[in-house]
């Protein structure tokens, strides 16, 4: 199985559960790969488009799990509105939200991707298996904001009780419950 793991804005592939989770899939025998997206210099639509285009050196279909965390979630959804021939395996959207978060850096950087238009439809399509997960007390992604992606993925989020945004800043540098999740997939 190929796993792609997307972060969000002002993150790399070396910050909060990545590595971890990528050497975790790897030991189980399966290609891991986490596209460092230009953030927050020079982040848009196009360089991620382009940075995602030359680090991951295959079409996604049914052998390809994604993972996207906050607005990497949003990213999935852009990658899963374009048709494609299959659909992927499974998408897993971590912390992840549609609209303004009231944190002028964040709305900033990310305005250009909560005004685009996404095919929901194809979405849902090619999204293989959904999974949402969420903290219950994420303090850059509000309910609101979770519940509209949640409507248009059509799935109600997993709730992780103090978690957060689910990244380091909340101890978030291993995520096993995760793991145990994507592995019901492979």
């Amino acid at each position: 199985m190929k796993i792609v793991i997307f972060h969000g804005t002002d993150g790399s592939p070396e910050g909060n559960w990545f590595p971890w989770l990528k050497t975790e899939l790897t030991k189980l025998g399966h290609e891991v790969y986490v596209p460092k997206l230009p953030t927050p210099e020079n982040q848009s639509v196009n360089s991620w488009c382009k940075a995602t285009q030359e680090q991951v050196p295959f079409m996604f279909g049914k052998d390809t799990i994604l993972v996207g965390h906050s607005l990497g979630a949003v990213w999935v959804c852009e990658v899963l509105s374009h048709s494609r021939p299959e659909p992927v395996k499974a998408s897993f959207f971590v912390s992840g939200g549609l609209g303004d978060t009231g944190n002028e850096f964040f709305d900033s950087h990310n305005r250009e991707f909560m005004d685009y238009s996404f095919d929901w439809q194809n979405v849902r399509k090619t999204a293989g298996h959904i999974t949402m997960i969420r903290g219950d007390d994420d303090p850059y992604v509000s309910a609101i904001q979770a519940k509209e992606l949640a409507s248009k993925l059509g799935v109600k989020p997993i709730l992780v009780q103090g978690g957060g945004h689910l990244n380091a800043e909340f101890g978030y540098t291993k995520f096993p419950y995760l793991l145990d999740l994507i592995k019901k997939e492979l």
